[in-house]
């Protein structure tokens, strides 16, 4: 067992986007493109002595591979412990769990997240930092700088070590621990919620369903839900891991989870419906014929949080990201506490979290967490809102429309154009900014432009400056139109339009939400020439 140093050429490519470095298998798999992105990755961390790294993945194709090619790689770096999920299984949440509670320098998540898996589907890879967060942008910039001038590559030449079965090894001086997955991540959960109250629920016959997509989040949620929460065993289906997902889309919406949707609307419906998406950090809630929108479910949780263990200290305050609707907002007026609005990304409440100036957070692409790790985590919703339910004796539909009653309803819809060439994309958003000026004072939609801008944010823990992060269009009313490109695909762009007009009159609040929204689909038609620029007659996915 001895070190090597071989000879690099940098990629192309390598800088990571909003949740880390994703491409596709085929990408990952030329000849030291993972070795590549690793050793900078290492390069900026710098020394390791002494430091313990994390190291697991959502279980899709190719994990397992880039596992042993980063623990040889490790072992040269000089780490002096390597804690590995069993069978290369960590969850995204569990990673920022382990992290915390470990005292780990910091952790090196393998997925892709909600995208698809399989020998032909998506890669990635994503460091996280000692609070247990996505690395901030100042990280990521320098490992992307370094990959591009990077020249040797560090590792030792050793054989595969065992994954499926818990022990302790040595690759030179490194010591590697292949550990539970589960076990730090439930501890943590036990710490926030009433389990007592939540078994009793189902010891009186509520009855849930959760999908876990054939992904990561089938072992964590067979371990708390059934073995130790005493839901019926299937309650937790598509429960094993597997590399491609089992063919699915593992990305918890009403489009790809639609066998859930028509479960939950036929003659059979459980009380409560869930999926977790490809690494476990976003969640869809759903009731009876009910879907519940993620902006209104981080309102609902933050409008009943004192009701939970964990929160019962109350709220020192929250935040959404900028397209996720202003749900939320109103509940914060209503507690007295302060919402702050931020940038896509969860690392933008990793500081904000840091300094206790929020406890719960959330964005409408079905991911919301608190403050008691630094990812989102779609089990952790998952809990709260059997704790929520086990508490008020209310109903998903019951809990959602109290708040709409309490707040108005936030009528709210994505449409996402995907696939678009990269350089139309980029001129539409071009063309729109341009545009912006012009707009204020406008009449839109039927009423007057009250603010067009395009969205910077600035940290109010440290004072750095986000800029370029999505136009917004928002009407005298309130009413909002957003639009922005995403950088969580692997090819071409991805252009996200958000939808959102608040209603006051209970009598309107059963609207089909698309006809609600036609005026505002009409506008971004309108003001960003989607139609021109795509190339498409309509989104490819609407939610």
């Amino acid at each position: 067992m001895n070190r090597m140093t071989l000879p690099a050429t940098p990629f192309d490519g390598q800088r990571p986007g909003t949740s880390g470095l994703r491409k596709k298998v085929q990408v990952f798999q030329q000849p030291g493109y993972l070795e590549q992105f690793v050793q900078a990755l290492f390069d900026v961390v710098g020394d390791a002595r002494g430091k313990t790294l994390v190291l697991g993945g959502d279980g899709r194709y190719y994990n397992r591979v880039a596992i042993q090619t980063i623990l040889r790689m490790a072992a040269a770096h000089g780490y002096a412990r390597v804690l590995v999920g069993q069978d290369g299984i960590v969850s995204t949440p569990a990673m920022s769990a382990i992290i915390r509670r470990r005292g780990a320098s910091g952790g090196i998540v393998l997925s892709a997240s909600h995208n698809p898996g399989g020998a032909q589907g998506d890669f990635g890879i994503k460091y996280n930092v000692a609070n247990g967060g996505p690395a901030p942008e100042a990280f990521t910039e320098a490992v992307y700088a370094r990959t591009r001038e990077l020249r040797q590559i560090h590792t030792i030449d050793s054989a595969d070590l065992p994954l499926h079965a818990l022990g302790t090894y040595r690759l030179l001086d490194t010591t590697v621990d292949i550990i539970d997955p589960v076990a730090d991540y439930a501890a943590v959960q036990r710490g926030l919620f009433d389990f007592d109250a939540i078994r009793a629920l189902f010891a009186r016959g509520f009855r849930l369903r959760l999908d876990t997509m054939w992904a990561v989040g089938g072992p964590y949620a067979k371990a708390l839900l059934e073995d130790e929460l005493g839901a019926p065993p299937g309650t937790v289906v598509h429960a094993e891991p597997r590399e491609d997902f089992g063919g699915l889309h593992p990305d918890p919406n009403p489009v790809n989870a639609s066998e859930l949707i028509a479960f939950m609307q036929s003659a059979d419906a459980v009380d409560m419906a869930a999926a977790t998406d490809g690494d476990a950090d976003r969640n869809m809630i759903v009731g009876r014929n009910f879907v519940v929108s993620p902006s209104d479910s981080l309102a609902v949780l933050a409008a009943h949080a004192t009701r939970i263990p964990g929160y019962a200290r109350g709220l020192a305050g929250v935040a959404r990201s900028m397209p996720t609707s202003t749900a939320v907002d109103r509940v914060a007026r209503a507690l007295g506490i302060t919402c702050f609005e931020t940038p896509t990304g969860w690392k933008f409440f990793g500081n904000l979290l840091d300094a206790g100036k929020v406890t719960l957070c959330g964005e409408e692409s079905y991911g919301t967490g608190s403050d008691h790790i630094r990812e989102k985590d779609g089990l952790w919703a998952v809990l709260f809102w059997l704790n929520l339910i086990a508490v008020t004796g209310e109903s998903v539909e019951s809990l959602v429309r109290g708040l709409w009653r309490a707040h108005g309803r936030c009528v709210y819809s994505r449409h996402d154009y995907e696939g678009i060439a990269t350089e139309r994309a980029e001129a539409l958003m071009r063309e729109l900014r341009a545009a912006l000026p012009g707009l204020p004072g406008t009449h839109l939609a039927g009423e007057p432009v009250a603010i067009a801008d395009d969205f910077a944010y600035t940290d109010p823990t440290d004072g750095s400056v986000t800029q370029h992060q999505g136009v917004r269009i928002i009407l005298q009313s309130g009413s909002r139109v957003v639009l922005r490109l995403s950088g969580t695909g692997t090819e071409g762009a991805t252009l996200r339009v958000y939808l959102e007009r608040h209603e006051p009159d209970p009598a309107r609040h059963d609207l089909p939400v698309q006809q609600a929204l036609a005026p505002l689909a009409a506008l971004a038609e309108q003001v960003a020439r989607i139609r021109h620029w795509t190339g498409m007659e309509a989104p490819s996915v609407m939610t």
